[in-house]
């Protein structure tokens, strides 16, 4: 297997655990400590992590199956998303610390940026078939 595969493959896979754990972690522990609108922005990222974990699974299968190395870049923009969308909203979350927001649409671009590359790849490689 490619090892960019697989190293998007466990990457993924980390986080959607650690996704897991932050969803249980916000439910159990957190519920009781952040007000309401806090509560939502934890879930807000917890969700959009584990949806981005899977992304990066299909990456590191579409990679696998294609060879597409074009797909790496997917891959990484996924990564960044989750560190700067994610990890952003963790912190506003459970600091407070509004601030940190501001990083947040740098992540979600990150996101939408990786989309793209994967539906452009995914055109291309329907056109060469």
């Amino acid at each position: 297997m490619n090892k960019t595969a697989v190293l998007f493959m466990v990457i993924g896979a980390v986080c959607a655990f650690l996704s897991v754990a932050a969803g249980a972690f916000g439910a159990h522990a957190l519920k009781s400590i952040l007000d309401p609108s806090r509560l939502a922005v934890y879930e807000t990222a917890a969700k959009y992590q584990m949806y981005h974990a899977f992304a990066l699974m299909v990456v590191a299968w579409q990679i696998h199956h294609t060879s597409d190395h074009r797909l790496t870049r997917a891959g990484w923009l996924f990564c960044t998303g989750i560190i700067l969308f994610s990890g952003s909203l963790y912190v506003v979350a459970t600091t407070g610390v509004t601030w940190a927001g501001a990083v947040t649409p740098f992540g979600g671009a990150a996101f939408l940026g990786g989309w793209a590359v994967l539906a452009w790849t995914g055109w291309r490689r329907f056109n060469e078939v």
